[in-house]
């Protein structure tokens, strides 16, 4: 395997590892294809992984500037449902003091809706593998909605505004857990890098940016209104989500794709590159899931082209179900995508927390994600009193620079990912293993130990710093969290493609 990756012992072949086959070293895949049985994009040099279908309703089917309307209406919710999870940060002590509480109960109010995100998207990951998305996606939104609304008219009611933010987080987790995987089922490969990034984007970049509007709507109108406003929204985009976001999960006829070429599988014929992954279908995508299929710039409006001759000898290969009408698109449920016992999926993630590679990657990823949620709950407490005595405008202003450091994050991830996996590809030979992903966790020890060390030292002496290099040292702490994020979640979709999705949902 090389560049350190331990060989395997065994003769069966790695899932992961893939092959550049123009390398001469290596078998030729597309020497046992036979093209007249896969589809092709129209430039006819990109066979389109998956392969679609010759059913309508097969959303690779679907036009792209339809696929990417749906995409965009998901990205804007998730945009808005994001900004639940931070909603508090730059009111806690306005709140603990309207609602007469201490600091740890007034924390409270976001640790609760957190557990709610994490019991809810167990629930809603193993619902959508067997129902679809869809009926999430409204369910999320009306609860998001109500929850809000809710939230907004306790007035002095604690407990009526903990189980309020309860509810939201319920809401929230639909599009936290499975907007991703909507992406896998609109897009081929190819397709995939840049709306994977514009969707994880939303979730990060909106949460981040949430406590500088927060703060000013606080001083200006009343917290109150920093829920109403969030009903607002999610109310007038659930008319968009009901009409046109239909049905994204899609089962695939399993004849669709011939021998050799897989869900893993993006060819590059005429001459040019080609790679062969080995690994199943996979539920749950990730941020640059466009990799390891190609590390070359294509053109990501494709289309596909039918097969010819149709697949002979396979029964019913030709009967094309009719085209769904628009009326019929509008139901919240149209079938089971899986036979798979609903309890059985419900209780899979649990035993995976003992993977190693999933016990790791929680590590990777919750570790800095645990302290920036703890940056995030005593921001307050430090600038709201002495001696800076900022308000609520001033301490959400203090998050522009997490916001920034977010942004950068999945730049510097973006960029660093694909080209550091070329670079040790042609070390290697020609072959990628999924390990190649990890490096990019030494840039989270460097940006992430920064980060920390530095927001620690200046903030406990804020007198002596002010307020610039704290905000400074939580960007570069944020920035670490997400070069972190980034590196486990290649890791385990790349190492472990066949894997179930709870293996994603334990994450």
């Amino acid at each position: 395997m090389g560049l350190g990756v331990l060989e395997v012992k065994s003769p069966r072949h790695v899932p992961g590892t893939s092959y550049l086959l123009d390398d001469a070293s290596r078998p030729a895949l597309a020497q046992n294809l036979d093209a007249s049985l896969v589809k092709y994009d129209k430039s006819n040099t990109i066979i389109l992984v998956p392969q679609p279908s010759d059913d309508p309703n097969d959303p690779l089917n679907w036009p792209l500037w339809k696929r990417d309307i749906i995409l965009l209406i998901l990205s804007t919710i998730s945009i808005i449902a994001s900004t639940l999870s931070p909603l508090l940060a730059a009111n806690t002590v306005t709140l603990a003091i309207y609602f007469r509480r201490d600091f740890t109960q007034m924390a409270l109010l976001t640790g609760y809706h957190l557990c709610g995100v994490g019991v809810a998207g167990f629930i809603f990951v193993a619902s959508a593998r067997i129902w679809g998305k869809r009926h999430l996606y409204l369910l999320g939104t009306v609860l998001i909605i109500i929850s809000s609304a809710w939230g907004g008219a306790v007035g002095t009611n604690y407990a009526s505004l903990l189980w309020a933010r309860v509810v939201q987080g319920i809401g929230l987790a639909p599009f936290e857990a499975l907007v991703n995987a909507s992406v896998g089922d609109l897009y081929f490969v190819h397709e995939r890098g840049k709306r994977m990034a514009l969707s994880n984007l939303a979730l990060f970049g909106g949460a981040f940016f949430t406590p500088v509007l927060v703060g000013k709507i606080t001083q200006t109108i009343g917290w109150q209104w920093s829920f109403y406003l969030i009903a607002i929204f999610a109310g007038a985009l659930l008319p968009l989500l009901f009409f046109f976001v239909p049905e994204t999960a899609f089962t695939r006829p399993e004849h669709r794709t011939p021998q050799g070429l897989g869900e893993d599988t993006l060819g590059f014929v005429n001459g040019q590159h080609e790679v062969h992954v080995s690994g199943e279908d996979k539920d749950i995508q990730t941020p640059d899931q466009s990799g390891p299929a190609s590390f070359e710039k294509q053109d990501s409006h494709s289309q596909p082209r039918k097969a010819s001759p149709p697949y002979a000898g396979i029964p019913n290969v030709n009967t094309i179900p009719p085209k769904t009408t628009f009326i019929q698109s509008l139901r919240p449920f149209n079938g089971r995508k899986s036979d798979a016992n609903f309890f059985k999926l419900l209780l899979r993630p649990f035993p995976l927390f003992f993977h190693p590679a999933v016990l790791w990657a929680c590590l990777i990823q919750g570790t800095l994600i645990g302290w920036t949620v703890m940056i995030g709950v005593v921001l307050a407490a430090i600038f709201l009193g002495p001696p800076l005595w900022f308000n609520e405008v001033e301490t959400g202003y203090m998050y522009v620079g997490p916001f920034v450091g977010a942004i950068l994050g999945f730049i510097l991830s973006g960029l660093l990912a694909d080209w550091s996996t070329k670079l040790m590809i042609k070390r290697n030979k020609g072959v990628y293993e999924p390990e190649f992903r990890i490096v990019l966790v030494a840039l989270q020890l460097v940006f992430g130990c920064v980060g920390l060390y530095g927001f620690g030292i200046t903030a406990e002496n804020v007198g002596r710093y002010g307020w610039f290099l704290p905000d400074l040292f939580f960007a570069f702490e944020v920035g670490g969290m997400v070069l972190g994020a980034v590196a486990s979640a290649l890791y385990i979709v790349d190492a472990h493609r066949s894997s179930p999705p709870p293996l994603f949902s334990s994450l």
